[in-house]
């Protein structure tokens, strides 16, 4: 069991995400991550799924999703390099002058936006790989007692790279 990664271009209709989260649910795979957008054509959107799962289930999902009438085109890219950046808000509540100091630090150190600030409070905004959302949420977790963290799910597009030296950012 592992994490995969698909990307789906779908009919920008009423009903699809519905249609295609049915899906999973209907044969009890559990989505990590989902986020869906219009893309340069405004009739189509793109999906970009997360599902644990192993080898032979995720092939099923892969084929499920080919038959479906309202899906263009399905991406695995799993095994692809790609771009991929999540969107997080970590919002540092109760803290003294220091823990704001600190909070300022670690948002210098992951390289994140402080995109508010209160009497008590940091709200940080991030666009990181997943991965180094997780190392800032832990950190956070750990050096302050109050905090509140919303993330959006993961969003990838394939490298057009193709030597190691052009890529930049991959999952970890």
């Amino acid at each position: 069991m592992k994490n995969r990664w698909i990307a789906l271009y779908v009919e920008n209709q009423v009903g699809v995400l519905a249609k295609v989260s049915g899906l999973f649910s209907g044969k009890s795979y559990n989505l990590q991550s989902l986020t869906v957008g219009t893309t340069e054509d405004e009739t189509v959107s793109r999906m970009t799924i997360c599902v644990t799962s192993d080898d032979i289930t995720f092939e099923q999902i892969k084929k499920q999703l080919n038959r479906m009438v309202e899906v263009i085109k399905v991406i695995d890219l799993t095994n692809v390099p790609i771009h991929m950046k999540e969107i997080l808000f970590a919002k540092v509540k109760n803290c003294s002058v220091a823990q704001k100091t600190e909070a300022f630090q670690i948002a210098q150190t992951f390289q994140v936006e402080v995109t508010d600030i209160g009497e008590d409070s940091v709200l940080l905004e991030c666009t990181l790989t997943a991965r180094k959302n997780d190392e800032l949420v832990a950190l956070l977790n750990k050096r302050f007692k109050n905090i509140e963290v919303v993330r959006g799910g993961g969003v990838a597009i394939e490298s057009i790279s193709t030597s190691e030296a052009g890529r930049t950012e991959y999952r970890k």
